[in-house]
């Protein structure tokens, strides 16, 4: 009987903490949200609005990830194949490391260093991840070359909306 105690409350506990698809998919990004601030590698703050900026008239995939996530490093190898077969396509990755020197480690343990990266040093509630309900790593989202959302939500870079929304977005 404890046995079976246990299992309920392992997938009980399970299931509260598994990523929640979010209800409305957003197609833009409020003022608080673009405001929000991450550090690239030299520690120089720069805004979601600026990173926006420096990509657009292109299409964008964004990679929210950490070195501690194991789903995250699973996908890594897929994102890089992604990002291979689409080199029209700019790719930058939000790290949610919990220190900044997790972030500098984990891009040079996982051979990130020559990639766009970010770190969120506010921490993961913030105002960008809380307007995009952002609950669960890894998350991609693509923006479209005017910088509006193409596609909200997606878990897996092997996840066919996501490259069939690159496909209608580079047509």
């Amino acid at each position: 009987m404890k046995k079976l105690l246990l299992i309920f409350m392992v997938g009980i506990f399970g299931l509260s903490y598994s990523q929640k698809i979010p209800t409305v998919l957003k197609t833009g990004f409020s003022k608080e949200a673009l405001k929000q601030k991450l550090e690239d590698e030299n520690g120089k703050a720069i805004t979601i609005q600026q990173i926006l900026n420096q990509h657009k008239g292109k299409v964008l995939v964004i990679d929210f990830w950490a070195g501690w996530c194991r789903d995250c490093l699973q996908a890594l190898p897929k994102a890089e194949v992604l990002e291979k077969n689409n080199p029209n396509v700019d790719f930058v990755f939000l790290s949610l490391e919990r220190s900044k020197e997790g972030f500098d480690k984990s891009l040079v343990r996982f051979n990130m260093k020559d990639k766009d990266n970010y770190w969120f040093a506010s921490g993961w509630k913030n105002d960008f991840n809380n307007y995009i309900d952002l609950n669960w790593i890894p998350r991609y989202m693509i923006i479209d070359q005017k910088s509006s959302i193409a596609k909200y939500y997606a878990i897996s870079p092997e996840d066919p909306e996501i490259q069939q929304t690159i496909d209608n977005l580079l047509k």
